[in-house]
């Protein structure tokens, strides 16, 4: 790359990716000077000109579309950026992109099947699940091995350029003459199977060579065939697993050659007894075909494998980052505990244990297990409840000096290890390594307070574990990507991280996953055994889509566009939010709106009952109630989506549908004192946040929000749907000292007391540890309460957009927070906003630095200041120092 003062360039979002899916990519740079205009060019791998833009005057050097010749499959191409400030200075950049396959014709290789059993077809209802009412011994008797697929192929020279491009019915490791193809893990990912398979690209230029090659594929369940969801029921997309792939080779000269998965590939059973994303694996070492990948081996005994069709057209490029390991955790303390050693990493982590071992016999068996919390009394505690969902894996040496294991096929929730089967332990032969989906983690917040500053880290932590391919509830008990936790969690996600590739790939399986009729589920990925399991189902258990959660259509593009100025991303998911609003609009018509969660785990709807009976008390008492008001809020989405995308006609009517269902709300909801029927914070919440309110009661339904705050002693009593907003709807209300103290509320429920009590990760619920330290069976890593994390930026730090990606912004920090000093820095896609602000003796300092690209003010006791790009400070007198 060729960065001349135009820096960061990146196509797509991502920095020179190999196999861009779309056929008119968009540009993106940041140019460090104030552009008045610019010029694209695009030449393919010989130097031909594809594209020139000319030169266009414009300030934007974020996402410009590609408008050339048709860009080839499977190509490579090289861009420049030339941009001008008004003077004519001129700063240059250049990079490169490569192509997918772009068509679906371009896709000629079979689906292979290797020998196999199928998988034991286990399924539990919801009932089971939580009443445990299933034997559950042995899981690992029910489960099959992993499998080794190899093919040799022959090429008479050394290539010049080679991609494969593979993906499969579960989880693959792919080698070439024995060397790991990339890095990634649990490839290709979570999907919605059967609408939409993702297919990887792998630069193997550098493995191939001249003479004899082997291709190696290692498959295993993963989400396709082994144990997922709530209940942990197996086989949910189908029962045996296959691969697909193609390499294409340029020789010199030219002269090309397209190697593809076929009946010539050989499988045999692989050393991993069995590997499942929620029991765990078994690796036996000792079974390792030493060689299997490499040339020479001798395959011979080796089985056929079984060619199948499969319609190419759920084949579709793999976009965004793929799951990698993107951290390690050293042990902070080991300790033995009778005959094992409890190990303690420090943090609750999506990820699972490598081990480095020495002196083991041959059969020796080592077994690892996980979770993310111990008993009061330091004893191990399992706090995932619910049916085959172990969490331990086997490791049976092969015998010899040294051993590394790292498990391949599964991964875990948890903090703590337990290890059986060695004699001793001690922190050097042990790591924790964290997995996850690898996105740039570019936002940053850190105060004077460690407390508030744990809290964030939380919010991060459980991002980190929860975005893993798909946006999840939790990485050990469902690993489920419920949409509404995505759509409460997406603005401080997009704060803390580049989601924009990440979001999108998942939006695509939610729209596959849309049913026809417009309803938008609850999950996606959304499996046939989902959808049957539902149909069975009555209460809870049989909501299909839900206010709030199916919502998420709408909410989460939005939340794209507000944070990267991306449009693609509305016109991609605007037909499906049209869908979803007219099915809305259906439900309100008969009055019918089915089912619901409600404001889910409001805590005191849990106070006084048995947990199976409290959780149906929010849904009983507000599911009605916030149906309507999220059916405004979408429209109104929709509306904004609709007048972005220049369709103002459209975009008036549902503005207009969202004023009458606003309206017909407060006609039959509200009364004249600014009531609703539910004295709940999360309805008064959600009231006031999506406008339901007249004006003219606007007031008095806050003050009586607030009343029920502080009947609350000042803590929070909001559930998923509401929490997100209850301190933004305090804030602007006029009742900003207690949003500072509901925020820095140290007692249950509240952020801090989670805090206090030692966590890592967000929780579950807010009592999942109680006062005196017990430890309930819930998920300590469930990123939606961590919401508050947005709030950090937005009002602690001040930093907010005003317009789409930035190009307008606000800095108004708090400086009555309760801190003595902030530091934040928020990515745009003209690079981040920073604030360094804290109080002096007799006031406060405050530094901001604001990139070329964005019209930013600051903010100070009403005063506001142009902010110029580059850096600048500001001294106010006489702020009051809290303490």
């Amino acid at each position: 790359m060729d960065e001349q003062g135009c820096r960061d360039l990146r196509v797509e979002h991502l920095h020179a990716p190999i196999a861009v899916g779309a056929d008119a990519p968009r540009f993106s740079w940041i140019a460090d000077h104030a552009q008045a205009s610019y010029r694209l060019i695009v030449r393919d791998r010989r130097g031909d000109l594809q594209w020139d833009s000319g030169l266009v005057a414009s300030a934007e050097t974020s996402l410009i579309e590609y408008a050339g010749r048709r860009l080839r499959s499977d190509a490579d191409y090289g861009w420049t950026v030339e941009s001008r400030d008004a003077a004519g200075a001129l700063l240059t950049g250049s990079s490169r992109f490569g192509t997918a396959l772009l068509a679906a014709g371009d896709w000629v290789a079979p689906w292979i099947e290797p020998e196999q059993q199928p998988t034991a077809i286990e399924r539990w209802t919801l009932r089971d699940w939580i009443t445990g009412s299933v034997d559950d011994t042995a899981p690992a008797e029910r489960l099959r091995p992993a499998q080794l697929l190899r093919q040799e192929f022959t090429l008479a020279v050394q290539p010049v350029r080679a991609r494969l491009f593979v993906t499969a019915h579960g989880v693959y490791q792919a080698t070439m003459n024995g060397r790991a193809v990339g890095d990634e893990v649990l490839a290709p990912g979570f999907d919605s199977y059967l609408h939409r398979i993702c297919v990887q690209c792998h630069d193997v230029t550098d493995l191939v060579t001249a003479g004899q090659n082997v291709l190696g594929v290692a498959l295993a369940d993963g989400w396709w065939a082994g144990r997922i969801g709530i209940t942990g029921s197996s086989a949910q997309f189908g029962d045996r697993t296959a691969a697909t792939w193609q390499l294409h080779v340029e020789l010199p000269g030219g002269q090309t050659r397209r190697i593809r998965s076929a009946g010539d590939v050989r499988s045999a059973p692989g050393p991993w007894r069995y590997a499942d994303l929620f029991v765990g694996e078994c690796y036996d070492a000792r079974a390792v075909p030493t060689g299997w990948d490499e040339p020479g081996f001798d395959a011979a005994a080796w089985a056929p494998v079984t060619t199948t069709a499969e319609p190419t057209a759920a084949l579709t490029p793999f976009t965004g980052e793929p799951i990698r390991r993107i951290g390690e955790l050293p042990a902070v303390s080991v300790r033995r505990a009778g005959d094992v050693f409890v190990v303690d990493f420090g943090q609750v982590i999506a990820g699972r244990v490598r081990l480095s071992l020495s002196g083991l016999a041959a059969g020796q068996a080592i077994t690892i297990e996980h979770t993310e919390t111990l008993g009061a009394d330091g004893e191990w505690f399992d706090n995932i409840v619910g049916i085959n969902k172990d969490q331990a894996d086997v490791f049976v040496s092969a015998g010899g000096a040294h051993e590394t294991y790292e498990p391949t096929f599964t991964y875990h929730g948890f903090r703590y290890a337990r290890i059986a089967g060695v004699a001793v332990l001690t922190a050097d032969d042990i790591v924790a390594v964290v997995i996850g989906s690898d996105l740039e983690y570019t936002g940053r917040f850190a105060t004077s307070d460690a407390r508030l500053n744990r809290l964030h880290e939380n919010a991060v932590w459980s991002m980190k574990g929860n975005f893993v391919s798909v946006p999840t509830d939790c990485p050990q008990r469902e690993k489920v990507g419920w949409t509404g936790d995505a759509q409460a969690f997406a603005p401080a996600a997009a704060s803390n991280a580049l989601v924009a590739p990440f979001f999108s790939r998942w939006l695509a399986n939610l729209r596959a996953d849309q049913l026809p009729g417009g309803a938008v589920p609850i999950t996606s990925p959304r499996s046939p055994f989902d959808a049957a399991a539902a149909a069975q189902a009555t209460g809870i258990g049989g909501i299909v889509h839900a206010a709030g959660w199916s919502d998420a259509i709408a909410f989460v593009p939005w939340t794209i566009y507000e944070h990267c100025g991306d449009r693609r991303v509305l016109a991609d998911n605007l037909d499906a939010v049209l869908a979803w609003v007219a099915f809305q609009r259906r439900q309100s018509e008969t009055g019918d709106w089915g089912d619901q969660f409600g404001d889910w785990l409001a805590p005191s709807t849990l106070e006084g009952l048995p947990p199976h009976e409290a959780i149906l008390v929010a849904p009983t008492l507000t599911g009605a109630l916030l149906a309507p008001m999220f059916q405004a809020q979408t429209l109104t989405i929709a509306a904004r989506m609709c007048r972005v995308l220049g369709r103002a006609p459209q975009a008036d009517e549902l503005a207009a549908r969202a004023a009458a269902v606003r309206s017909d709300f407060a006609a039959a909801h509200i009364d004249a004192h600014g009531d609703l029927p539910v004295r709940l914070q999360g309805v008064y919440t959600l009231a006031l946040a999506f406008d339901m309110v007249p004006p003219a009661l606007r007031e008095r339904t806050a003050d009586r929000l607030a009343t029920l705050v502080r009947e609350r002693g000042d803590r929070l009593d909001t559930g998923f749907l509401s929490v997100p907003y209850l301190l933004d709807v305090l804030w602007e209300s006029g009742h900003r000292d207690l949003a500072r103290r509901v925020l820095w509320q140290h007692r249950m429920p509240s952020w801090l007391y989670e805090v206090d009590a030692g966590a890592t990760t967000i929780w579950e619920s807010w009592d999942a540890v109680g006062t005196d330290g017990t430890p309930r069976a819930v998920s300590f890593n469930h990123y939606a309460f961590g919401c508050v994390d947005d709030w950090l930026y937005r009002r602690v730090a001040g930093i907010r957009p005003l317009a789409p990606g930035y190009r307008r912004a606000v800095i108004e920090p708090d400086l009555e927070a309760g801190v003595t000093s902030v530091h934040a820095s928020v990515p745009t896609p003209y690079g981040p906003i920073t604030l360094d602000w804290q109080h002096t003796g007799d006031g406060a300092r405050i530094t901001c630095a604001v990139p070329h690209g964005v019209e930013a003010e600051l903010v100070l006791g009403g005063e506001r200041t142009a902010l110029h790009p580059g850096e600048s400070t500001h001294v106010r007198a006489h702020t009051p120092v809290l303490t």
